[in-house]
C-alpha cells in the first residue's frame, strides 16, 4: 500500500467521523449545535493565537478566549431564549458588560508584559475574536434568515453547500486545473477549480432551495456568496500558515490538519452570507409589496 493510498484511506475515516459528529450534534438540539460551533469556535481561537505566536507575537490569549466566550455565551442566550426566558436578557447583559471592560483592561495589561511588539500583541488578541468568535456567535440564525426558525437541516444545507465548493473545486483543479489562481498564497489552487466550486456550491444550493420549497434565486445567490467567501476564507488562512511557516494549522484531524485547516471556509462566509439574506428578505419582501 503505497503513502498515497493510506494517506486518502485516513483522510477518508477522519472526514466520514468529523462528518458524523457535526450531524449529530446539529440533529440533536440547539444544546448541541451550541457546543458544536463553541468548540470550533475555541479550536481555531487556539491556533490562531500559536500562529501569532510563531511569528514573535504575544497575545493576551485568556483575554481573547474568555471575550470570545462572552460573545458566544451572550448571542447564545439571546438565541435559546424560549428555554432560559428571562434569564436570557441578564446572561446577555452580563456577557456584554465583561466584554466592555476587558478592552480597556487589555490596553492596561499590556503596560506590564514589558513586550517589543505591544500594539502587535493587542490587534493580534482581538483579531482572533473579530475573526473567529463573532461569525460562530451568529451562525445558528442563518436557518432562521433561510426558512425562518431553527432548522437543523437548513445549517446542514448551508454546511453542505462550503463542502460542495471545496469538493468540486478539488476535483475539477486536479482533472484539468492548469491556471493558477494565487500561486503566492496557495500554488495548488486554480481558476478552473474555483469556476468548478462555484457551479457545484451553486447547484447543491439550488437543489436544497427545491426541496424546501424556496426561492430559487435566493438560494442560488447563497451558493454563489458562500463559494465566494470560502474561497477568500481559504486563502486567508493559507496566508497566515504561509507567514507563520507552517503546513497545517494543528492536528484536530488525521489527514486534515487543524480546526482552522477544516472550518476555514465556514468562518469567512458566516458573515457574508447573513449580510446576503438580510438583505435578500428585505428585496423579496419589496417586491411581494410591489
Amino acid at each position: 500500500m503505497t503513502n498515497k493510498v493510506k494517506e486518502l484511506i485516513i483522510r477518508t475515516a477522519s472526514g466520514a467521523v468529523m462528518l458524523l459528529v457535526v450531524v449529530g450534534a446539529l440533529m440533536l438540539s440547539k444544546w448541541s449545535a451550541g457546543a458544536l460551533f463553541a468548540v470550533i469556535m475555541l479550536g481555531g481561537l487556539v491556533e490562531f493565537y500559536k500562529l501569532c505566536q510563531k511569528r514573535g507575537y504575544k497575545p493576551m490569549c485568556w483575554v481573547g478566549i474568555s471575550t470570545s466566550l462572552a460573545i458566544f455565551v451572550g448571542v447564545f442566550s439571546l438565541f435559546i431564549d424560549d428555554v432560559l426566558s428571562d434569564t436570557a436578557f441578564l446572561i446577555a447583559a452580563m456577557c456584554l458588560l465583561y466584554i466592555v471592560v476587558m478592552i480597556p483592561t487589555t490596553f492596561v495589561l499590556e503596560l506590564w508584559h514589558k513586550s517589543p511588539t505591544p500594539i502587535e500583541n493587542m490587534a493580534t488578541t482581538f483579531m482572533g475574536v473579530i475573526y473567529l468568535a463573532l461569525p460562530m456567535a451568529i451562525v445558528y440564525y442563518i436557518p432562521e434568515a433561510l426558512v425562518g426558525e431553527w432548522n437543523a437541516w437548513a445549517m446542514l444545507a448551508f454546511m453542505a453547500i462550503i463542502w460542495a465548493n471545496d469538493v468540486f473545486a478539488y476535483l475539477v483543479g486536479v482533472s484539468i486545473g492548469k491556471h493558477r489562481l494565487c500561486e503566492r498564497i496557495s500554488p495548488k489552487k486554480s481558476w478552473e477549480g474555483f469556476v468548478g466550486g462555484l457551479v457545484g456550491a451553486i447547484g447543491i444550493a439550488i437543489l436544497f432551495g427545491y426541496l424546501f420549497k424556496g426561492n430559487l434565486y435566493i438560494w442560488g445567490g447563497l451558493g454563489l456568496v458562500t463559494a465566494l467567501a470560502g474561497v477568500a476564507g481559504d486563502l486567508v488562512e493559507s496566508l497566515m500558515k504561509r507567514e507563520a511557516d507552517v503546513k497545517d494549522s494543528g492536528k484536530m484531524m488525521p489527514g486534515h490538519g487543524g480546526f482552522l485547516d477544516r472550518f476555514d471556509a465556514l468562518y469567512i462566509s458566516v458573515p457574508f452570507v447573513m449580510i446576503y439574506l438580510i438583505i435578500a428578505k428585505f428585496v423579496e419582501v419589496a417586491v411581494e409589496a410591489a
